[in-house]
């Protein structure tokens, strides 16, 4: 049995913690919500848990596909880099921003129902792009091109609790 060295950079950990911090302002920002707390809190999400996490998942997928050949190995990639990114991924994230923002009570099915439809409403636009981030770009720069699309995705699924409410 092949195990997966766990990954847990210097550079993931930068990483993490100026990216997903930055969408997450910008979506702040454009809801006039910004904090000083909800900023230090994403960093710290973004430069613990998503810069151990999500580098590690991407490299269970390689090591999980490495026997699949063609489309079967492309779908199957893709399909488990969106079965990651799902709607309680989506609810964790929120609460996070919840709590680093002090809004604590706002925690609760509510933020579960509008996890659940932002997840399925962006589900065309996350195929395509986990389908780029798994297929065509290599390991070691992955966990950059998601925290890339997920910082954008931050600004929607921050925005997503005034489209869904």
């Amino acid at each position: 049995m092949n195990s997966i060295k766990l990954q847990f950079t210097k550079q993931n950990i930068l990483k993490g913690a100026l990216i997903y911090s930055a969408g997450d302002t910008v979506a702040a920002f454009l809801l006039d919500e910004f904090s000083i707390y909800r900023l230090i809190g994403m960093m710290f999400i973004g430069a613990t848990i998503y810069a151990f996490e999500i580098p590690n998942y991407f490299a269970w997928i390689d090591k999980k596909t490495i026997s699949y050949h063609g489309i079967k190995k492309t779908l199957a990639k893709t399909g488990f880099a969106i079965a990651y990114f799902n709607p309680l991924w989506v609810f964790r994230h929120l609460a996070f921003i919840k709590l680093f923002s002090g809004s604590y009570f706002d925690i609760n099915s509510s933020l579960l129902e509008i996890a659940f439809l932002s997840f399925l409403v962006n589900i065309p636009i996350s195929f395509m792009a986990n389908y780029l981030i798994q297929n065509n770009i290599k390991l070691d720069w992955r966990f950059l091109a998601s925290a890339i699309f997920s910082a954008i995705m931050a600004i929607y699924y921050a925005l997503s609790e005034t489209i869904f409410l």
